[in-house]
Order: structure tokens, then C-alpha cells, then sequence
């Protein structure tokens, strides 16, 4: 079964330079690893049990020939980067493809991956694509390697967050979206609700801890001017600290000027640091001053 976000992937065009803004935000980033014969090299920011993760192409020549998409993420990464793909755990990946095909939907055969982390450490896992015709970037993996291995490395962020709250697709018609995305995942469609943070109607997925948003803008905010500048995607990350007031004394400390704040439908204060602090991506922080 699905159990929850595993992590997001956000395409840089450098990986030290992406490095280096999200340790400005407030992440632990550490190297990840290179995938050998994929052309694309990692970096890895842990949280309690998912991660977000820095993505670049390391060798073009590499890339191309094992591209299966004519070349998609190049394309993307020169448009700007951002957030590539939301990657959805999976605890047995082919009987989850399996049940997905049988509701009708596109989703790739499972494909083993695996890296080497600096350590050493050898990393496992397989991984399936949801079809590209659903406009929705999610992907599904299964880890054969157990978490503590995969962590052994993670230290506290300076920003204090510890999980990934939600992650978000901006779409033009977030009901007719949320329906196929139920059908997909064989869930009942979650009702609308108003977001205040990001100016948008949402239906939220509940997947285990982490919130999975299809949203539509009602006004002029973050999704307004994703939509209008990179068209229906992956757009904005909310990750949860133990402390604002750390990760807003960190950031200061790195010279960035205070983040946007809002007030989320919840009544939480929330920040936000915009595409140009973030590679592309839009990532929000929410928890207790």
C-alpha cells in the first residue's frame, strides 16, 4: 500500500550552488551519491523519515542515452528547476502498481535503482512513474534498504524542521483532477478547502503523515504565479519545524531578508521562501514561534 510522501525531487542546475541555498534555508544538506549509468548525481537533506532531494545532471552524454523522456528533466532544469516529482512510498511496489493498472491507470513497470552514498553505504530500491498524460509528476518507490541505513548520516537541521507536512500540484481544474488522482490511487476524492497561504481552492490526500495537494488558484498568490509562469505542476513543499523562530534566526544569520508570512486555514502562521531562494520551488515552513 501507499504509506505516505517519501520525498520530493527538486532539479537544480548546479548541485553545490542548490546545496548551498537550502543550507542558507536551514537544511542539512549532505552529498548524496552519483546513479550510475543515469547521468544524474544527488544530494540528500534528511528528515525524520523523508527527505528532500537535490537532483542535477552530472553527465550530459550518460543522461541522454538512458533518458526514456527525450530528455524532460534537461528541458525542465533549463526552464528554471523546481520541484520535479513528489515520490509516493510504497511498502510492496508491484502489488501497488498491479492494483493501479487494474483501476485503469498508466504507471510503469517497477525498475530496481540503486547508489553508493560518500560512506559507502550501498542503496536499494525499486521505482515506478504514473504516466506522463495525467499531467500529475508522481512517481512510487520501495526501498529495499531499511531507514536507519539510509540516515545513518542525518543530523539536525539548523531550521528545526523534521518532516515534509505536504507538497503540492497546481492544476487549472482541481476537482476534475482530485478525481482522477482518487481513481489512481483508489481513494475517495477529498472535498475542496480553501487555502489562505497559498490563494488556492485544495483537495488534500491524506497519505499516512504527509498531505498530498491538487490545487487551483482563487486568487493572485504562489500557485497563481506558478500556474501562470511554468503552467500545472509540482510548485510548493511545507515542511513542519519544532521552531519558526530557529529557522527565521538561522536564515537572518545567512543574511536572507525575513520570508513572506501568511496565516494557513488552520489559523498557524506559516513562511514562505519564493522560487529565487529555492531553486524553482516554492518552500513553506509551519510550526509553533
Amino acid at each position: 500500500m501507499i504509506t505516505g510522501i517519501d520525498h520530493i525531487t527538486v532539479g537544480v542546475a548546479n548541485l553545490d550552488d542548490g546545496s548551498a541555498r537550502y543550507r542558507r534555508l536551514g537544511f542539512n544538506v549532505q552529498p548524496g551519491g552519483v546513479h550510475a549509468g543515469r547521468g544524474t548525481h544527488n544530494a540528500i537533506a534528511w528528515n525524520n523519515a523523508d527527505y528532500l532531494e537535490l537532483l542535477t545532471i552530472r553527465d550530459e552524454a550518460e543522461y541522454r542515452a538512458a533518458s526514456s523522456s527525450g530528455g524532460a528533466f534537461a528541458r525542465f532544469i533549463a526552464a528554471g528547476g523546481g520541484i520535479y516529482t513528489i515520490t509516493l512510498a510504497s511498502d510492496d511496489l508491484a502489488a501497488d502498481v498491479a492494483a493501479m493498472r487494474a483501476r485503469g491507470a498508466t504507471v510503469s513497470d517497477p525498475v530496481d535503482g540503486a547508489r553508493t552514498t560518500p560512506e559507502g553505504t550501498g542503496l536499494r530500491w525499486r521505482f515506478a512513474a504514473l504516466g506522463p498524460e495525467y499531467g500529475l509528476p508522481l512517481a512510487f518507490i520501495e526501498h529495499r534498504t531499511p531507514l536507519a541505513s539510509r540516515r545513518s548520516a542525518a543530523t539536525p537541521h539548523p531550521n528545526a524542521v523534521f518532516s515534509l507536512e505536504r507538497a503540492y500540484i497546481v492544476v487549472e481544474d482541481a476537482a476534475a483532477r482530485a478525481q482522477t488522482l482518487s481513481r489512481i490511487l483508489g481513494m475517495d476524492a477529498p472535498p475542496l478547502q480553501k487555502g489562505t497561504v497559498i490563494m488556492s481552492h485544495m483537495a488534500i490526500f491524506q497519505l499516512g503523515s504527509t498531505g498530498l495537494g491538487i490545487v487551483q488558484p482563487y486568487a493572485d498568490g504562489p500557485a497563481a504565479r506558478a500556474l501562470a509562469e511554468r503552467g500545472a505542476g509540482a510548485f510548493q513543499a511545507l515542511y513542519r519545524t519544532s521552531s519558526m523562530g530557529a529557522a527565521a534566526s538561522w536564515m537572518s544569520e545567512q543574511g536572507m531578508p525575513p520570508l513572506e508570512r501568511g496565516v494557513r486555514n488552520t489559523g498557524e502562521h506559516a513562511m514562505l521562501a519564493t522560487p529565487a531562494e529555492a531553486c524553482g520551488a516554492y518552500i513553506g515552513f509551519v510550526g509553533p514561534e
